[in-house]
């Protein structure tokens, strides 16, 4: 869709048939160029759990949330999520909200979180490694553990004294054609390896998936070690946005409950404030 700018008299046109874009015409001007009569979303076409084109990952359904609440349909821009999305997506003007983006990415502008997670340490039930709850635990000492590479528990997989036998795995992939996370879960299950570390959403998105359910760790010990673990996830909207970026502040405290039973249901590992599990929805 061709992004335009659009003059007050059509913007409050257009205002007056959408409710929760009336903030708008309080604000007397048109500071961006978000489109007011649909959601246009980026995202990636082959990214499960976070998206794809069939719209089934969380990231799809918590777009219609915010879709149900501004009122207007989700329009789509997909592009593979690797270096240059952000560039030839949000920022070239084809879509207005990335919905999954780290805190502080200096790309966006960032709304309040959409959810806090951990990196986490997977493995099989009854294999040895129950109870296990850190990378420096002495039952882990001569496991083959998986990792992706520059991630941060990579690092503490090093400090650990774990990475002579540690698998490998590539973290920028085109998941079109290829599945990292997928292949360390599949190894896991094989015995291939004995253990993996994925970031949250995706450890506990396919330790559920493919055969018996494995044990999902959030590494919050490791993290209060001095290793980075856990992070804040926002969304993203254009530099300068900043009524947009309120209004979706707004949505996300409304419909916090409902974003969290979405989050839930798909197996991400949710951390509060205090470094707590999420268990139940919130708000």
């Amino acid at each position: 869709m061709i992004n335009r700018l659009v003059t007050l008299s059509v913007v409050t046109a257009v205002l007056s048939g959408l409710g929760t874009w009336g903030a708008w015409a309080v604000e007397g001007h048109r500071s961006d160029l978000v489109n007011r009569q649909a959601l246009r979303v980026c995202a990636d076409p082959a990214n499960l759990p976070f998206s794809d084109q069939k719209k089934e990952g969380f990231e799809n359904k918590i777009a219609d949330i915010i879709g149900d609440e501004l009122g207007v349909p989700v329009q789509y821009t997909w592009f593979p999520q690797a270096i240059g999305f952000a560039r030839n997506t949000l920022l070239a003007k084809r879509c207005d909200l990335i919905i999954g983006t780290g805190q502080g990415d200096d790309l966006v502008l960032n709304t309040n979180p959409l959810y806090r997670s951990s990196y986490a340490l997977v493995y099989p039930q009854g294999k040895g490694l129950d109870g296990v709850e850190s990378l420096f635990d002495p039952r882990l000492k001569d496991k083959r553990v998986g990792v992706m590479i520059s991630t941060p528990p990579a690092d503490l997989i090093n400090k650990a004294g774990l990475m002579g036998k540690a698998k490998p795995y590539r973290l920028m992939v085109d998941r079109r054609y290829d599945s990292p996370a997928e292949d360390m879960i599949k190894d896991i299950r094989t015995g291939e390896i004995d253990a993996g570390v994925l970031w949250g959403p995706m450890a506990g998105y396919y330790a559920s998936r493919g055969g018996d359910k494995l044990t999902v760790v959030p590494l919050i010990k490791d993290a209060k070690d001095g290793g980075k673990m856990e992070f804040r996830i926002t969304m993203g909207v254009r530099q300068g946005e900043d009524l947009w970026k309120r209004q979706l502040n707004d949505i996300l405290n409304k419909r916090r409950a409902d974003i969290d039973r979405v989050l839930l249901n798909y197996g991400v590992p949710l951390i509060d404030e205090d470094d707590k599990p999420v268990t139940q929805p919130r708000g």
